[in-house]
């Protein structure tokens, strides 16, 4: 996980000004990574009293088109963000509670971006999604192992 050693710094060096809200932002993906706009927003609102989710999605916005703020979208989740950016890391979700953790290129470079037939599009990106079942959902799960009279075709 990206470590924050100083957001006001970040946003500069991003081109970004220096706001509340956006160091309400980006503090709380630096605690609280892949999370999504409602969770951002709460964690937001805790430091800072108030603040419209418009100006949420503005903040994130603004984040994701300068490169600080990466967004994922898994299937069937509402859009997620996260501050690693710029390395070729994928996700694995659970599909029982929908958590999300990083996972490192299996290549350490980003030879998925090379497609066997690109269409003539110029990639610059490619997700890879792993699902399964998270250490706490196994846990937490009772499995039936379904028996089967001897002699039943």
């Amino acid at each position: 996980m990206p470590t924050l050693t100083d957001p006001v710094a970040q946003l500069r060096e991003a081109g970004l000004r220096v706001t509340r809200p956006r160091l309400a932002v980006i503090e709380a993906l630096g605690r609280h990574p892949h999370a999504d706009v409602d969770s951002i927003a709460d964690a937001a609102r805790a430091e800072l009293g108030t603040v419209s989710t418009q100006a949420i999605y503005d903040v994130l916005k603004a984040f994701t088109s300068v490169g600080l703020v990466r967004r994922i979208e898994p299937a069937g989740s509402p859009a997620r963000f996260e501050l690693r950016v710029g390395d070729n890391h994928h996700h694995v979700v659970c599909r029982s509670c929908g958590a999300i953790a990083d996972v490192d290129c299996a290549h350490g470079s980003a030879p998925c971006l090379t497609a066997s037939d690109d269409h003539g599009f110029s990639i610059d990106e490619a997700e890879v999604t792993y699902w399964g079942i998270c250490p706490d959902c196994s846990a937490s799960t009772t499995t039936t192992v379904r028996q089967i009279p001897e002699g039943t075709p």
